[in-house]
């Protein structure tokens, strides 16, 4: 099965129209399997997770697509990192850990928090299931990955689906471009006022 960026147009193409097939032939679920098909990504990176964001705002429209495809997405993180975290002392997990360049990652993240997960799940290309296995095998607090997966997803999906519904509109009016940055630099800011409210929280109790 190849990687999504070993994808080329035709194989992406392909793939949308196979989503958008599932999703109306079990069209009488409802929000079912628009939210079960970002969820399966987390446990199968390996499948396209922007092309069922795609496929979900073509099929529900905007809002709902971008609901169903949040919801999914970043409940299935969230499960797989509660899932690692709970496992970690197994075999397998302390191998990983006790390497060099895993160590070095899972240093860095709990030295930063939220801020480089925030990052990194902004970005659409971003390796999720990656980012989980570093994030459970690290100290990062469970609600600092809770917000930093509900706040980054919800930047990257939304900008998926916002462009995704209008290309051609979105290249002819660069102040959209402006907006999804300005969102951006909201839930950054807003992320990180919650953490340090939470750490204090901590702190105290």
């Amino acid at each position: 099965m190849k990687r999504w960026h070993e994808l080329t147009m035709k194989d992406a193409d392909d793939a949308y129209q196979y989503a958008l097939e599932i999703l109306e032939k079990y069209e009488q679920l409802g929000p079912i399997p628009g939210i079960a098909l970002p969820f399966l990504e987390a446990f199968l990176p390996f499948l396209p997770l922007i092309v069922f964001v795609l496929a979900n705002g073509g099929a529900y429209g905007l809002a709902k697509g971008f609901l169903y495809s949040w919801i999914g997405s970043s409940f299935g993180m969230i499960v797989v990192f509660l899932i690692i975290r709970k496992y970690e002392d197994k075999r397998i997990f302390q191998r990983l850990k006790a390497d060099r360049r895993v160590k070095k990652i899972t240093s860095w993240v709990e030295r930063n928090g939220f801020g480089p997960l925030f990052i990194l799940l902004c970005f659409p290309f971003s390796p999720s299931a990656l980012i989980n296995l570093v994030a459970g095998l690290s100290k990062v607090r469970i609600q600092q990955f809770i917000l930093a997966v509900l706040l980054g997803k919800t930047v990257m999906i939304f900008s998926v689906t916002y462009i995704g519904s209008s290309i051609v509109e979105f290249a002819k009016h660069p102040l959209k471009t402006v907006i999804i940055i300005g969102c951006i630099s909201c839930f950054w800011l807003f992320g990180t006022y919650l953490e340090k409210k939470l750490l204090r929280r901590q702190e105290t109790n």
